[in-house]
């Protein structure tokens, strides 16, 4: 019984078979005046009939017409275009149109996937398209829907392709593959990275080679010169295996939402993709996160699995967006971290109040650490700055949105009277920019 329910709820009948009814229905009640008509609508009623009989036939007369695979990448990347691929293939003997609506997760609240094809007798086709998750966690897919019409375009079939599956979402892997691909390349600069001018001296020594023209005579080994008679040189490398930690706060501070993505994903993305990259200069990555208490802490370690570890973590991450308790953080550092270390906090400032009452804690973390804050600008804020006004209404919001952007050029000045770095950034530009300011302080050899 429930498979003849399904194979009727599988019958559907097309637009041409109602407008063509609708013309015999027509032409049927016009024969009540002229009785031609009336036989003219009867055959043409009968004729439809038959046309419907015979496409019926020809659609159900195979069982499985229809075969669809879905394939996309074992997890997907959050924030970025993630591509999903349909394999397509007709075992019809003759072409036919396809309407393809496939099944995305809820978490997309889109419900317009769906593509017309036309397919060939017996061919293969492949569809494409992409999606953008702004959250991490597991989407599920459903099914995919076909529904089917032949030449004759009377009556439409629906095929049900299972095709359910569970994908998780994971903060920007993509990122982070591009940014290493382009770091070991030395192509950095493509995407706004800067070429940073080494200052000073290296001061860790790699090991002694002969002198050739344009290494720096200060390197010049006396001792060694005298041994091979030939003059030789100490070569130096920047400094390894220097602990960088990225501190993220999940607090409420981090929930407001760019482009659909929030400043903790942003905050996420970036920290995964500068951890590969100082993997990647050998130093060693860590993390730390924090609410209104000190949630994960993850040994910064330069081990193969490290950036596995990494990955794990960033992707379970949960929190109820409380108030963020910098005075735990503080404590958790004190006790955790005993090497000096550079310490990169993303968190977010609206107002100089709001900085300075966790200024104690910053400035007592950046005693014994490189304190790098990172915060974010109002990208919102910023564009309504820069619309033109037409009221005294207009202008009145515009003078209290100066302030509170006013309010963020004053954050900085307050970090650096106590010599703590800062990087006031635009979220689509933080992986850039802080990747940027990693880089400055290895060549100064701060860290």
């Amino acid at each position: 019984m429930k498979k003849l329910i399904q194979f009727f709820k599988s019958i559907y009948f097309s637009n041409r078979f109602f407008i063509a009814g609708g013309l015999l229905f027509f032409l049927a009640v016009l024969g009540f005046y002229i009785p031609a008509l009336y036989w003219v609508a009867m055959l043409g009623i009968g004729l439809l009939a038959l046309l419907s009989l015979f496409d019926f036939i020809i659609l159900y007369r195979i069982k499985s017409p229809i075969e669809i695979k879905r394939n996309s990448t074992e997890k997907l990347s959050n924030g970025d275009p993630n591509p999903i691929t349909l394999y397509l293939s007709n075992f019809f003997a003759f072409d036919v149109q396809l309407k393809v609506v496939d099944e995305i997760p809820h978490q997309f609240q889109k419900r317009d996937v769906n593509f017309d094809v036309p397919a060939k007798a017996g061919s293969t086709q492949i569809i494409e398209y992409a999606l953008r998750p702004v959250k991490r966690g597991e989407y599920e897919f459903g099914n995919v829907n076909v529904f089917i019409l032949s030449p004759i375009a009377l009556v439409q079939r629906k095929v049900i392709i299972p095709a359910a599956k569970t994908l998780p979402v994971y903060p920007s892997f993509i990122q982070m593959r591009k940014y290493e691909f382009l770091a070991i390349s030395n192509r950095l600069t493509l995407y706004g990275v800067k070429k940073i001018r080494k200052l000073g001296q290296n001061t860790e020594f790699e090991k002694i080679k002969e002198y050739v023209q344009g290494d720096d005579i200060r390197t010049i080994n006396w001792k060694a010169t005298a041994k091979k008679n030939t003059l030789m040189v100490n070569q130096y490398i920047d400094e390894r295996a220097q602990p960088i930690y990225n501190v993220i706060d999940m607090g409420r501070n981090m929930r407001m939402p760019f482009n659909g993505l929030s400043l903790l994903d942003y905050s996420i993305n970036s920290s995964l993709v500068l951890s590969n990259i100082a993997l990647k200069k050998f130093d060693k990555a860590g993390i730390i996160t924090f609410s209104h208490k000190t949630e994960t802490i993850l040994t910064a370690d330069r081990k193969a699995d490290q950036i596995n570890k990494i990955m794990e973590l960033l992707y379970k991450q949960q929190t109820g967006f409380l108030e963020s308790n910098f005075e735990a953080l503080y404590i958790s550092i004190r006790r955790q971290i005993n090497q000096r270390s550079l310490i990169i906090l993303y968190t977010n400032f609206e107002s100089l109040v709001s900085a300075q009452r966790q200024m104690a804690y910053l400035r007592a973390i950046s005693k014994k650490h490189l304190l790098l804050v990172v915060f974010f600008v109002n990208t919102e804020l910023r564009a309504f700055l820069e619309q033109e006004t037409d009221s005294t209404e207009q202008i009145y919001e515009k003078t209290i949105a100066e302030k509170f952007d006013f309010e963020k050029r004053r954050i900085i000045r307050e970090l650096a009277a106590y010599g703590i770095h800062s990087l006031l950034t635009e979220p689509e530009n933080l992986t850039v920019n802080t990747i940027n300011k990693y880089l400055g302080f290895k060549s100064r050899g701060m860290i």
